[in-house]
């Protein structure tokens, strides 16, 4: 199957989606974020109407017609849900006054950090202007803006952190899901210079590493890049087929026959969990939505399942659950079902009284974001989340 950045074809739950985004649910009123047309209230009742209506003209009830996606909230429990708004709370709280976020040394106010910062409040529905945290994404937006070079590059030259790119990568993909929601035209500028720099930055085996000069690849960073693009691809940034296949054919070859993925494809063919969980999740990102490639990295990444010691012994532990729980997202059913379940016991027990999660590599702040991030991942508000 070739790959490409183009939406596949959705049933007309996609449809359903949207009006339920509009409206509501019958478990909740519709999210402060949603991005409905001004006229599409009123249509979208007439839309609920037509697929209730359809469904029983079929013979079929509506609730049969429920995919695992719409089940999928009902796995934010109340318990779950108190976890991320303390989560999301002890955020907000440690927002710098230029509207960044991270502490300690290393990743003092950096662009990685305020980037998954901001897209915790997005997938809990708050945006620009809009919600209790609307302020909070506005002043993020604003620090990322000042970090945009001439080039495109999202750096912030004095803080000292470990492989810029990965930073561009999450700044990019932030600004994609922001820009529209935000009339800011210089939004839309900045994300399509970063998109650019993207692509004029792949290497010739067809990824990306700590900086963007093309020299070299390796997958971590690779997949950072490729969220990105595929991010601003559905926002409308135009994005090559080239760079999509070229990126597809890397992650590809960097698996290995356990299934895993290795760090680099001229490195021995050793197998992490963190860094096979982000490769799954580029396939897909690609487009990608079956194949051998995509059923071995399941199956690996199943050998980690929370409930382990993986949360004592893995190092970069936030970074591969974040990129775990989209996998097992796309992967849908019993896959997602059974990850989820287990994740989130595993986040709500960790949680500290102060509502914060821990990551001794980085900070705190990073730590929280990503645990809110994975456990609001049944809320499916953000495109770049959807399946």
């Amino acid at each position: 199957m070739s790959s490409d950045l183009n939406l596949p074809v959705e049933s007309e739950f996609a449809d359903l989606r949207y009006v339920q985004k509009c409206i509501g649910t019958p478990s909740g009123p519709a999210p402060v974020a949603s991005r409905c047309h001004p006229f599409a209230i009123p249509l979208a009742m007439v839309a609920a109407a037509f697929f209730l209506t359809t469904s029983f003209v079929r013979g079929e009830p509506a609730s049969h017609k429920r995919n695992f996606e719409s089940l999928a909230g009902e796995y934010v429990t109340a318990e779950t849900q108190n976890t991320i708004d303390r989560g999301l709370a002890n955020l907000a709280n440690r927002q710098n006054g230029d509207g960044s976020f991270g502490s300690d040394k290393t990743y003092k106010r950096n662009v990685a950090v305020t980037a998954l910062a901001g897209l915790a409040f997005l997938s809990a529905g708050h945006s620009p202007g809009r919600g209790h945290y609307g302020p909070n994404v506005e002043r993020a937006i604003e620090f990322l803006l000042v970090c945009v070079k001439p080039s495109g590059y999202i750096v912030r030259e004095d803080s000292t952190e470990h492989g810029p790119m990965y930073g561009h990568g999450f700044a990019t993909l932030f600004l994609a899901e922001v820009h529209g929601m935000t009339p800011q035209k210089e939004v839309r500028n900045a994300l399509k210079g970063a998109v650019q720099l993207i692509v004029n930055s792949q290497n010739r085996e067809g990824g990306w590493r700590y900086e963007p000069d093309g020299r070299d690849a390796d997958v971590s960073v690779t997949v950072c890049q490729m969220m990105a693009l595929r991010a601003a691809r559905n926002g409308g940034i135009a994005v090559p087929k080239t760079t999509v296949d070229q990126c597809v054919e890397y992650v590809k070859k960097c698996q290995n026959s356990d299934g895993g993925f290795r760090y680099q494809l001229h490195m021995q063919p050793q197998s992490e969990f963190a860094r096979s969980a982000a490769g799954v999740v580029t396939l897909y990102s690609a487009g990608l939505t079956e194949g051998r490639e995509l059923e071995r990295g399941l199956s690996f990444l199943l050998r980690f399942a929370p409930g382990g010691n993986l949360r004592r012994s893995e190092t970069h532990y936030f970074y591969g659950h974040y990129y775990a729980i989209q996998a097992m997202w796309h992967a849908g059913d019993d896959h997602w079902k059974q990850w989820y379940a287990a994740i989130r016991a595993e986040l709500v027990a960790d949680q500290l009284p102060d509502g914060s999660w821990k990551d001794s590599l980085i900070n705190s702040e990073y730590a929280t974001a990503m645990a809110c991030l994975v456990l609001q991942m049944p809320n499916n508000y953000l495109p770049i989340f959807q399946r």
